[in-house]
């Protein structure tokens, strides 16, 4: 998707996919401000699909990686130079096949692999955005809610609230 494409309302994805022996799949893009960093595999939705669509998306297209999207665990907000709202909706993952080896798009990335946390925090070349994330409680983040009816008056074709978990009696 085009920057024109998009306007001056951006809403992106992110995924933190996590292994079974604690990993963390990362890419190293090969553009931008990211270009060359370990950063999440990310992009833009489009506008036929969900946010957690979006984001199985572009975890297969960068990684091939399939995944199952757990809950969202973050939102990022930002103005680009006082012109561009620039959104990421930030999810938590499994891996479907744990022990499937990244196969990273080579047109977009350096580089797709597992990583400890370990190594992340370590790494000069790691974002800040994962290094906020490797502290936070994966399980404190909201559930995915379907099966929700606003009303025939939207036309929703697709629909999902995202919310705290409930409270136990």
């Amino acid at each position: 998707m085009s920057r024109k494409e998009r306007g001056n309302v951006w809403l992106g994805v992110a995924g933190i996919v996590i292994n079974t022996k604690g990993e963390w799949l990362v890419v190293q893009k090969r553009y931008g401000g990211l270009n060359g960093k370990w950063s999440l595999p990310a992009g833009f939705v489009e506008g036929t699909e969900t946010v957690d669509q979006a984001v199985l998306r572009e975890i297969k297209e960068e990684t091939g990686i399939d995944a199952e999207v757990i809950q969202l665990i973050g939102f990022r907000s930002g103005v680009i130079k006082e012109k561009i709202s620039d959104n990421m909706a930030i999810f938590f993952l499994r891996p479907l096949d744990p022990e499937q080896v990244p196969d990273p798009q080579l047109d977009e990335l350096y580089e797709a692999r597992w990583m400890t946390p370990e190594q992340l925090l370590e790494d000069e070349r790691t974002t800040s955005m994962i290094k906020v994330f490797l502290k936070v409680n994966q399980e404190a983040g909201f559930e995915t809610r379907e099966g929700l009816d606003p009303g025939p008056v939207f036309g929703y074709s697709s629909y999902k609230l995202f919310t705290a978990s409930e409270n136990e009696d």
